[in-house]
C-alpha cells in the first residue's frame, strides 16, 4: 500500500515497502520544502513527478550509481578533454544550469522541473547543500548538471548539453574532483545509456542503503569553489 505524507508528515516508510510496479514508487505527497528534500536523499529516496501530480517519492531497486574508481572515459572523449575545448566551473550559476536543465528537451514535450522544484533546489543550494557544474565555450554556458552533495555521496539530479560532448566534460571533471575530495559514490537513481558509457551500473538497494548508512555523516575535503 502506497504511503501518503502529509505537510506535517516527516517519516518517510522503510525502503523495503517501495512498490514494484512501478519500480520503486515510494510514497506520495508532502511538499517539496528543503527540510523534507534533505530528510529524503538522507533516507534513501528522491522527488520526481509530473506537472499536475502530487508530489511523488521513489527509491528503485536496483539503484543506478557511479563509483569514482569506475570512471570510463572513451578515447573520443579523452580527446575533447586533452582539446581543452570547454572550461569547467562550479557554483558560479546555480540557477541557470537549473533553468537549462528544466528547458523543453527535443524528445519530451514537458519537464518535470517545474518552477516549484526549480525553487527547492535553489533554497537548498543557499543553504550549501545543492551544488552544480558549469561548462562553458568562452563566456557561453554550453552545459552542466546539478545535485546534492550530503558527506561523502553526490546525489545527482539533471544534466543539460547545449554541445557537443559539454555534458560529459562536465560529468566527468565533476567526478574526478569528487574523487580527490573523498566521495565515495555518486548516485545516478535511474539507468540511462549516457551514464553507463561513463561507467554507471546498478546495485541492489539494499547496498546502496548501506552506502548511506556509512557515508551520509563523513567529511571530505570539498571546496566547490576552489
Amino acid at each position: 500500500m502506497l504511503t501518503w505524507l502529509n505537510r506535517n508528515s516527516w517519516e518517510f516508510p522503510p525502503l523495503h515497502q517501495a512498490l514494484r510496479d512501478p519500480n520503486g514508487l515510494l510514497a506520495a505527497g508532502g511538499d517539496l520544502s528543503a527540510e523534507r528534500l534533505y530528510r529524503a536523499y538522507r533516507h534513501g529516496c528522491f522527488p520526481w513527478f509530473d506537472e499536475g501530480q502530487p508530489v511523488l517519492w521513489w527509491s528503485p531497486d536496483p539503484r543506478t550509481v557511479l563509483f569514482p574508481d569506475e570512471l570510463h572515459v572513451s578515447r573520443s572523449l579523452a580527446k575533447v578533454l586533452r582539446q581543452e575545448r570547454y572550461r569547467v566551473t562550479f557554483d558560479h550559476c546555480f540557477e541557470a544550469v537549473i533553468g537549462a536543465c528544466a528547458a523543453p528537451r527535443a524528445y519530451a514535450s514537458g519537464t518535470w522541473i517545474t518552477p516549484p522544484m526549480q525553487a527547492a533546489y535553489i533554497d537548498l543550494h543557499h543553504r550549501g547543500l545543492a551544488h552544480s557544474v558549469e561548462v562553458w565555450q568562452g563566456d557561453e554556458l554550453v552545459g552542466g548538471l546539478y545535485g546534492l552533495a550530503i558527506g561523502q555521496l553526490y546525489f545527482g539530479e539533471s544534466m543539460f548539453s547545449r554541445a557537443d560532448d559539454a555534458s560529459k566534460v562536465g560529468f566527468v571533471t565533476l567526478v574526478e574532483r569528487l574523487k580527490t575530495w573523498g566521495f565515495v559514490l555518486i548516485d545516478c537513481q535511474m539507468p540511462t545509456r549516457h551514464l553507463q558509457s561513463l561507467g554507471a551500473r546498478s546495485i541492489p538497494r539494499e547496498e546502496f542503503a548501506s552506502y548511506l548508512a556509512r557515508h551520509l555523516d563523513a567529511s571530505t575535503t570539498a571546496d566547490w569553489l576552489a
